[in-house]
C-alpha cells in the first residue's frame, strides 16, 4: 500500500509539472496579445486597456485565498477541475468576443479561475511529494512555467495571433488538463484524520486561523513587496528603456531573452544552493540580488550594463520563487495547506502595485527614482521574511505551541530548528 501511495504521489507531481508547462504555453500564446487585440479590434486607449487587463488579476487575488480553504474542505481535485474548466471557457470567450463587455467578462472569468487554480495546485503538489523533494518539485515547476511562457508567444504567432485559433486551442488544453486531474487525482489525498479536521472547520474560520499566524502574515507582506519588484518588471523597465536608450525596443528584447535564458540555466544550480544553505538564507540572498540589480539598473549607462544587471536580477528571481514556496509549506500542515497557500496567494496584489508604484515613480522622479524605490522594496521584503522566520508558531488557547489554525504542533519547534533538507 505504501509503495502504491508513493507511486500515485509521483504520478500526481509529474502531472502537475507537465500540466503547468502546458498551461504556460497555452496562456503565453494568448494572453501576450491581449493588449494588441484590445487596441486593434476595439480601439481602446492605453489607460483603458491597462484597467481592463488589470481588473482580472486583481479580482483573482481576492478569490484565491477562499479557493485554498475550500480545497481543504472538499478536496483539491474538484476545485482544480472546475477552475481549469472555467479558465478554458474564459480563454475561448476571449478569442470569440465581439464586444468589449464580452471580452471583459471572459477575461475576468479566465483570470479568476487561473488565480483559483494556482494555490490549490501548489497545495496538491505538497500533499503528493515527500518533504525532502518539495523544493526540487517547486523548482522544476517554476522552470517549465518559464519555458512555457518563453515559447508560447512564438507558437501564438505561428498559429495566427490575429485569429481566434490560439484562444480555442488554449481552451482545449485547459479542458484536457482538467480531465486528467479528475481521472488521476483521488477525491481525497489527505489522511483520514486530516480530512476529518478539514471537513469540520468552516472555510472562513480556516482562512482566519491561517492569517492569525504571524509567520504567514510576514511572509505575505514580504511576498507582496517581492512581486511588486519582479512580478511585472517588464512593464516598468520597458517604459524606461524605450524612452531613454537608442534602439530601446531592441535592447528591451535582449533583456527579456536574457531573463528567460538565465531562468533556464540557473534553476538547477539555485535549487542545489537552496538545499545547501536553506530556504531562508536563499530568500535573503535573492532579495539582496534584486536590490543590487535595481541599483545597477538605476546607474547603468549602456545596454551591456543593463544586460549584466539583468543577469543579477534574474538569479535573485530563481532563488526567491522556490524558496518562498518552501517557507510557506514548512509552516503549514496537511489539513490546512490549502488555506496557507491560498492566504499567501494574496501576495499577487504585488503584481498590481508594482506597475502602479513604478509608473508613478518613473513619472515623478525618473528612472533612477523608480529603480531605487524597487531596491528599497526588495530590502523591505528581506526584513519581513526574516521577521516571519523568527516568529513563533501561534499559541493554542491552552498556551501550548499551536502549529496551524489551532492544531497542536508536536515537534514543530524541533522541525524548525533543523534544515529542511538533509
Amino acid at each position: 500500500m505504501r509503495a502504491q501511495g508513493e507511486k500515485l504521489g509521483q504520478t500526481i507531481v509529474l502531472l502537475l509539472i507537465a500540466g503547468a508547462g502546458a498551461l504556460a504555453i497555452a496562456r503565453g500564446m494568448t494572453l501576450t496579445f491581449l493588449a494588441i487585440r484590445l487596441q486593434r479590434d476595439f480601439g481602446l486607449g492605453p489607460a483603458t486597456i491597462g484597467m481592463l487587463i488589470g481588473a482580472g488579476p486583481l479580482l483573482g487575488a481576492c478569490a484565491s485565498p477562499f479557493a485554498g480553504t475550500l480545497s481543504d474542505r472538499i478536496g483539491r481535485r474538484i476545485v482544480l477541475t472546475v477552475a481549469l474548466a472555467f479558465a478554458g471557457l474564459g480563454l475561448i470567450g476571449l478569442g470569440l468576443a465581439q464586444s468589449v463587455a464580452a471580452f471583459a467578462l471572459a477575461h475576468i472569468v479566465s483570470s479568476v479561475a487561473a488565480a483559483v487554480y494556482e494555490p490549490v495546485a501548489r497545495a496538491l503538489m505538497s500533499d503528493a511529494a515527500p518533504e525532502r523533494l518539495r523544493l526540487r518539485m517547486f523548482s522544476w515547476r517554476y522552470l517549465v512555467i518559464n519555458a512555457g511562457w518563453a515559447v508560447g508567444p512564438m507558437i501564438g504567432i505561428a498559429i495566427g495571433a490575429n485569429s481566434a485559433a490560439p484562444f480555442i486551442i488554449a481552451g482545449v488544453v485547459h479542458f484536457a488538463f482538467s480531465a486528467a486531474i479528475f481521472a488521476i487525482v483521488p477525491a481525497v489525498l489527505l489522511g483520514s484524520a486530516g480530512a476529518r479536521a478539514a471537513s469540520q472547520l468552516p472555510g472562513l474560520r480556516r482562512l482566519g486561523a491561517a492569517l492569525r499566524d504571524r509567520r504567514l502574515v510576514f511572509y505575505l507582506g514580504g511576498g507582496i513587496l517581492l512581486l511588486a519588484v519582479y512580478g511585472q518588471w517588464s512593464v516598468t523597465l520597458s517604459q524606461y528603456v524605450t524612452a531613454n536608450l537608442e534602439d530601446g525596443v531592441k535592447v528591451f528584447a535582449w533583456l527579456v531573452t536574457t531573463n528567460a535564458t538565465v531562468v533556464v540555466l540557473a534553476t538547477a544550480p539555485a535549487r542545489i544552493l537552496i538545499e545547501k544553505i536553506g530556504p531562508m538564507k536563499a530568500m535573503v540572498a535573492g532579495c539582496l540580488l534584486f536590490l543590487g540589480g535595481e541599483v545597477g539598473f538605476a546607474f547603468a549607462t549602456s545596454a551591456t550594463m543593463l544586460i549584466g544587471f539583468m543577469v543579477l536580477f534574474t538569479v535573485g528571481e530563481v532563488l526567491v520563487v522556490p524558496a518562498e514556496y518552501v517557507l510557506v509549506d514548512k509552516i503549514a500542515s496537511d489539513d490546512n495547506r490549502g488555506a496557507y497557500f491560498g492566504a499567501h496567494s494574496l501576495a499577487s496584489v504585488g503584481n498590481f502595485l508594482g506597475p502602479l508604484l513604478g509608473g508613478l515613480a518613473l513619472g515623478a522622479f525618473g528612472g533612477q527614482g523608480m529603480f531605487m524605490l524597487f531596491a528599497v522594496l526588495a530590502a523591505g521584503s528581506a526584513v519581513l521574511f526574516a521577521l516571519g522566520h523568527a516568529s513563533p508558531p501561534p499559541a493554542a488557547l491552552d498556551g501550548r505551541a499551536a502549529g496551524h489554525g489551532g492544531e497542536v504542533a508536536e515537534g514543530a519547534m524541533h522541525r524548525m530548528g533543523r534544515p529542511v533538507f538533509a
